[in-house]
C-alpha cells in the first residue's frame, strides 16, 4: 500500500476500535434505536454543510440513489442497529472480535460476484493468521453465549463485507460527502420514530452523553470519510481487513474502561492479528491476460501466435491501479 493508504488504514483500525466501548456504554441507558438515530443524526449534520459546499448534492442522489440506498441499508441500516441491540447482551471486546470475520467474508462475497483478483499466498497466510487470531479470542466467548446476539453480529459481519463491494463498484465516482451524508439522513429519518417511543425519561448521564458525542463526530462522520477514501485508496477487499485490528483495539479499550480481561492468550491472539493484517493487505499477484500462447484457426490449419509482454511504458497510471 501507499503511505497514504497506511495512513488512513491506521486511523481506521483505531477510529472503528472504539465503537464497541461507546456503544456498551450508550445501551445501558438508551434503547438501539435511539443509539443509532442520535449517532446518524449527529454524524449527517457534522457533514452536510460540507456535502452541500461541494454542490450537486441533489443532483448526485438522483443520478445513483438506488446504489446508494443498497449502501445505506446494507452497510449503516440494518448493521448498526443489529451491532447495537448485540452489545445489550454481548461484552464489547465479544463483539469486537466478531466483527473480525468480515475480511474472510468480503473475499467470498467478492468471488461471488466475480472478482477475478488473485489472492497470492502471501495474502491467504495473511487471512488465515488473522481468523487464527479471531478464534482464539472468540471460541472463549461462544460457549453459552446468546445465540440471538451471536446471529446479529453475523448479519453484521455479512453487511459489512458486502457493501465496500457495492461502494467501490456503483459508486466509486460520486464524492464521498455527496455519498454518506444522505446514507446517514436517511438512516436518521427511519429510525427517528423508534427513537421518540424510546425517548428517555429523564437525561442520560454524561458518560452517556460523551459516548453519543464521540460515535456521532468520531466513529461516524470522520470515521466514513475515512473509510471511503480507504476503499478507493486500497481496494473493497483489503480495505475490510481494518476489522482485524478492530478487535484488538476492541479489547484495549474494554479491559482498560470497562474492566474486561486481558490475558496472555488475548495477547498472543493480538499479535496473530496485526502480523495478518499486514500480510492480507500485501497487493496480490496480477493475471496478464495480454500474455501467453493464443491458437488461432486460418483456413484449416493453426498457427501459434505470442502476444508481446508489456513494456516498462504501458503501466497503469494510479487511479486504473485503484479500481482493481
Amino acid at each position: 500500500m501507499t503511505a497514504r493508504g497506511w495512513f488512513l488504514f491506521s486511523l481506521m483500525g483505531v477510529v472503528w476500535g472504539i465503537p464497541y466501548l461507546l456503544i456498551k456504554v450508550a445501551v445501558e441507558d438508551l434503547s438501539p434505536s435511539m443509539v443509532v438515530f442520535t449517532r446518524c443524526a449527529l454524524g449527517a449534520l457534522l457533514l452536510l454543510p460540507f456535502a452541500i459546499r461541494q454542490g450537486g448534492l441533489i443532483r448526485t442522489v438522483r443520478a445513483h440513489w438506488a446504489p446508494m440506498l443498497a449502501f445505506a441499508c446494507i452497510e449503516i441500516m440494518g448493521p448498526w442497529f443489529t451491532l447495537t441491540d448485540a452489545e445489550r447482551h454481548l461484552s464489547s471486546s465479544t463483539a469486537g472480535l466478531l466483527i473480525a470475520g468480515v475480511p474472510i467474508v468480503g473475499v467470498l462475497v467478492a468471488r461471488f460476484f466475480g472478482d477475478t483478483e488473485v489472492l497470492g499466498i502471501r495474502r491467504i497466510v495473511g487471512l488465515t493468521l488473522g481468523l487464527a487470531g479471531v478464534g482464539v479470542l472468540t471460541v472463549p466467548h461462544l460457549t453459552g453465549g446468546d445465540a440471538r446476539s451471536l446471529a446479529e453480529v453475523l448479519l453484521t459481519v455479512i453487511g459489512y463485507a458486502t457493501a465496500p463491494l457495492i461502494a467501490a463498484r456503483r459508486l466509486k465516482d460520486v464524492p464521498t460527502l455527496q455519498l454518506i451524508t444522505p446514507c446517514l439522513t436517511l438512516t436518521a429519518l427511519v429510525y427517528a420514530p423508534a427513537a421518540a417511543a424510546t425517548w428517555p425519561s429523564s437525561t442520560p448521564s454524561a458518560e452517556v452523553l460523551a459516548s453519543l458525542a464521540a460515535l456521532g463526530a468520531i466513529c461516524t462522520a470522520v470515521a466514513f470519510v475515512a473509510f471511503l477514501e480507504l476503499i478507493k485508496e486500497v481496494g473493497p477487499t483489503r480495505s475490510t481487513v481494518i476489522t482485524y485490528v478492530n478487535p484488538a483495539v476492541a479489547v484495549a479499550v474494554g479491559a482498560l474502561f470497562l474492566d474486561e480481561r486481558l490475558t496472555a492468550g488475548i495477547v498472543a491472539a493480538f499479535l496473530l492479528i496485526l502480523v495478518g493484517s499486514v500480510l492480507a493487505t500485501a497487493a496480490g499477484p496480477k493475471k496478464d491476460s495480454d500474455s501467453g500462447p493464443v491458437l488461432r484457426r486460418t483456413g484449416g490449419s493453426s498457427t501459434r501466435q505470442r502476444r508481446l509482454r508489456r513494456g516498462p511504458d504501458t503501466w497503469p497510471d494510479r487511479d486504473e491501479a485503484r479500481a482493481r
